[in-house]
């Protein structure tokens, strides 16, 4: 159930962010009203013909790599916010590109098991994306015109490609002709990045998308997370088995790399995993180990 209602959510929260049905017509082009002064929580490219918002990853780019630099209030806020309340809650739920990746990987064939040590080197390259492509080098980097460029978006990101860069190719006749190595780069990562779907689970965020690995920096302290009950938990292991971001949610429940699935929760023999708010699943802790201790007084 849990499975249904987190990909009927996703889609649908790709179609409001992306309801700008104009832009999808020939000529229609992007949209540029009040809405794209503001960001979305996940990643959404800005240029996609329909998206109403801003994605947070571009809107921080060009910020930084503006030739006027200035510390990127509005931005920086409003991710640390969203991490803050929900950490990488926005991966599981409101990624239009994971669920894509979700669907590729359901096509049966095969699927390719990382090993553990590779597994664990490689969940560290989504930060270094994140500290050089999207932040270092936009800061730093300056052209002879003094303005920076923002790499992430321009030489990596496939979801900027997808939604933005093929829509408005096949859109637009005008542009076809101009196209050239940098399309043709970032088309061959996309069908890297589709293909691979279909033998891993999510790659892209495992292993490359920088948003996440912003979110994950919050996994720990956000508001809403995960706990387990520990007088529930047999430690029989089912919940480890079926994550599919490779986490034990019973040693590990607010791991960086939990996006907040719940499909841990959806196996759990014991129900033994439950989302919370801060404060609140601690007081429920202490209370059970409270009464626990009063009936062994007793």
């Amino acid at each position: 159930m849990v499975k249904h209602v987190r990909k009927t959510v996703q889609a649908m929260w790709g179609l409001i962010t992306n309801a700008y049905v104009k832009g999808f017509m020939p000529g229609g082009g992007i949209y540029k009203g009040p809405l794209k002064h503001f960001c979305v929580p996940g990643m959404n490219c800005y240029s996609c013909p329909g998206a109403l918002g801003a994605c947070p990853i571009g809107a921080l780019q060009s910020t930084l790599s503006a030739r006027h630099r200035g510390f990127p209030f509005y931005v920086a806020g409003f991710l640390m916010a969203v991490g803050l309340f929900v950490g990488r809650f926005i991966c599981g739920w409101l990624c239009l590109f994971g669920l894509l990746q979700e669907l590729l990987y359901r096509i049966p064939t095969p699927k390719l098991k990382i090993p553990d040590r590779l597994d664990r080197g490689l969940r560290y390259l989504k930060y270094a994306v994140l500290a050089v492509l999207v932040i270092g080098l936009p800061l730093f980097y300056r052209d002879e015109y003094g303005a920076g460029e923002p790499f992430f978006c321009k030489y990596i990101c496939p979801v900027g490609t997808l939604e933005g860069g093929i829509p408005l190719v096949l859109l637009n006749d005008v542009l076809r002709p101009t196209l050239g190595w940098l399309f043709q780069w970032k088309f061959l990562l996309l069908v890297l990045c589709v293909l691979s779907s279909v033998f891993i689970y999510r790659p892209f965020c495992k292993y490359i998308c920088p948003l996440g690995a912003f979110y994950a920096l919050f996994s720990k302290v956000s508001i809403v997370r995960m706990r387990v009950d520990t007088h529930k938990c047999t430690d029989c292991g089912a919940c480890a088995r079926m994550c599919p971001m490779n986490v034990d949610p019973a040693k590990h429940p607010n791991s960086p790399e939990c996006i907040r699935c719940g499909e841990c929760m959806r196996v759990c023999p014991m129900k033994a995993l439950s989302f919370t708010v801060t404060g609140r699943g601690a007081k429920a802790e202490c209370t059970a180990a409270d009464n626990k201790e009063k009936e062994n007084i007793i």
